[in-house]
């Protein structure tokens, strides 16, 4: 209890409660803080403290009640006292004991009550989880487990759709990294060997067309040297005989 006296200024009562809130853990109880004021005079020396309780539903519980007489100081007398009580309850039984506290004191003919204090019970103190952090790292890793599912998939499905065209650009890679290999010129046809023994013989036949001898062959000898001829010149054009063979043989 702790008294406090100011010179009175006329016979006022008046009861505090503070602080107006708190939260406690049930191991350690609650505290109910009731400041009594009042004149050092005979009459408001002696009072009575009623405890109670309103919980959450609006049902009132009395918890403690005492009556207190409090000595007159000497010198003191007509001044104003301020006078601090407090109820302890410890521990509490659970955390239904959230609820308003209040302070009520009754003089004779008087009656203060104080504005209350509201006390949150918990059972237990702050802990911190580590939900947050949880769902975090599951959202990472999940999403990073998609992320190789779905590039795997999509190496999967170009492999199966374009087969070809990956083994070309593979044999095209290869052919452009080998060095160029020497190529021999094709061989000349057959047909230029023709070609140079037909404008011999056609010379020839040119000139003896220019140059007539003064004896002329007999048709039927010319007739079968066109002949001779001929059987001379189409083996070589169908590709039958090289032109190197003699006709004769």
């Amino acid at each position: 209890m702790a008294t406090w006296r100011c010179p009175s200024r006329g016979a006022s009562v008046n009861v505090w409660q503070k602080p107006p809130i708190q939260v406690v853990l049930l191991e350690e109880g609650i505290s109910i803080p009731c400041t009594v004021i009042f004149p050092y005079m005979p009459k408001y020396t002696t009072f009575s403290i009623f405890y109670y309780w309103i919980n959450p539903l609006g049902q009132k519980t009395s918890i403690y009640s005492k009556l207190e007489s409090v000595t007159i100081p000497p010198g003191e007398e007509n001044k104003t006292a301020t006078v601090s009580y407090k109820h302890i309850i410890k521990p509490l039984e659970n955390t239904s004991s959230t609820g308003t506290y209040y302070c009520d004191v009754k003089w004779n003919n008087i009656h203060k009550m104080g504005k209350g204090v509201f006390v949150l019970a918990r059972g237990a103190g702050y802990v911190e989880t580590s939900y947050g952090w949880e769902v975090l790292i599951t959202f990472t890793v999940l999403l990073a487990a998609l992320s190789i599912a779905a590039t795997a998939l999509l190496l999967w499905k170009r492999k199966v759709l374009f087969p070809k065209r990956n083994q070309l650009n593979i044999l095209t890679q290869k052919v452009e990294t080998q060095p160029p290999s020497a190529v021999p010129p094709p061989p000349s046809p057959v047909y230029d060997c023709l070609d140079l023994q037909q404008v011999d013989v056609y010379s020839i036949l040119k000139d003896n067309t220019n140059n007539p001898s003064p004896r002329k062959s007999p048709p039927g000898k010319v007739r079968a040297e066109v002949l001779l001829l001929e059987s001379f010149l189409m083996p070589w054009a169908h590709g039958e005989r090289s032109p190197t063979e003699s006709p004769w043989h």
